[in-house]
């Protein structure tokens, strides 16, 4: 096996194989269901395009319930190895906090109060077990403010209940609330600033399959390693990268570079010299060592 082409010059069945959209979801259909529906027609796209392979499969990074739209980071193909690098990312919401009474004075001053870790416990529906849980809560602002709603943004670690979060603003700011309109705007290192939609994705199949024309594709598409963007990296040589694809860890003799600070036991991301993502890992040893394993293989990316 050998590693992919640098980012850069990766042909449109090359990107559609390993890469990532950030998507608008819109309001109605579930989270997997568009996964689903990008999956097919990629592979439909691919078939009638005369190319062998397909992607095989989709995933979305952050479940969004079928009400909320916004920000659907979708991975396909063998990008979707990479669906771990979201379980620490940040998100970022915009939600309309529907209140039981008229919004009190110090609305501002009580929700801002939720600034830092909370306790929150899942609700019944959930897939994980209800136990009790920390969560952080980065930023919490009002944005607006009237009459019986409060329009705030917040920020938050992954795995935050915003539901729950606008049931216990309401409990505090002692009118009661539920949570109205939800958007999410960033999940990191995506945000709305580079959002396209579902029809978006499919005019540009359209456009490669149709008028041989890639370069919307290639506006609407990314290469998986935009995924990649704030893990600690290390650059490792062509060949090492050859052995790292048969299952091999990465050795100090073939470490050509690495970002300072990384603390040993942290996830790293291994490229080939042009760019092209290898590996995900823990790093093991010392990279400026002369031998010995510097990073234990997670997810093999070629």
């Amino acid at each position: 096996m050998s590693p992919r082409d640098p980012p850069g010059e990766r042909s449109p069945a090359e990107l559609l194989t390993f890469g990532v959209v950030n998507l608008d979801k819109p309001p109605g259909p579930s989270s997997h269901q568009v996964s689903g529906w990008l999956r097919d027609a990629v592979d439909e796209t691919l078939a009638e395009r005369g190319v062998e392979s397909r992607i095989g499969r989709a995933a979305h990074a952050g479940t969004l319930d079928p009400k909320v739209t916004g920000c659907l980071p979708m991975m396909l193909g063998d990008a979707t190895r990479l669906a771990q690098v979201f379980l620490e990312g940040g998100k970022e919401y915009v939600a309309v906090l529907e209140c039981h009474a008229p919004v009190p004075a110090d609305a501002e001053s009580v929700v801002a109060e939720f600034e830092g870790p909370i306790y929150q416990k899942p609700p019944r529906k959930s897939a994980v077990a209800r136990r009790l849980r920390v969560r952080e809560i980065y930023d919490l602002e009002v944005l607006e403010a009237e009459d019986r709603r409060l329009l705030v943004r917040m920020r938050c670690e992954s795995g935050t209940y915003v539901r729950k979060l606008c049931h216990d603003l309401g409990l505090a700011l002692g009118t009661g609330a539920h949570m109205g309109h939800l958007r999410r705007t960033a999940t990191d290192p995506f945000d709305d600033r580079t959002l396209h939609s579902a029809h978006d994705f499919l005019d540009a199949l359209g456009f490669w399959l149709e008028d041989d024309d890639p370069e919307p594709l290639y506006d609407v598409v990314e290469p998986a390693e935009r995924m990649l963007e704030g893990i600690p990296s290390v650059v490792i040589a062509r060949n090492a990268a050859r052995e790292v694809a048969e299952g091999a860890p990465v050795y100090a003799p073939g470490v050509l570079e690495a970002d300072d600070g990384i603390d040993r036991g942290a996830l790293v991301a291994c490229y080939t010299p042009d760019g092209a993502a290898v590996c995900l890992g823990e790093l093991a040893g010392d990279v400026d060592a002369d031998s010995g394993v510097v990073v234990d293989l997670e997810r093999v990316l070629v």
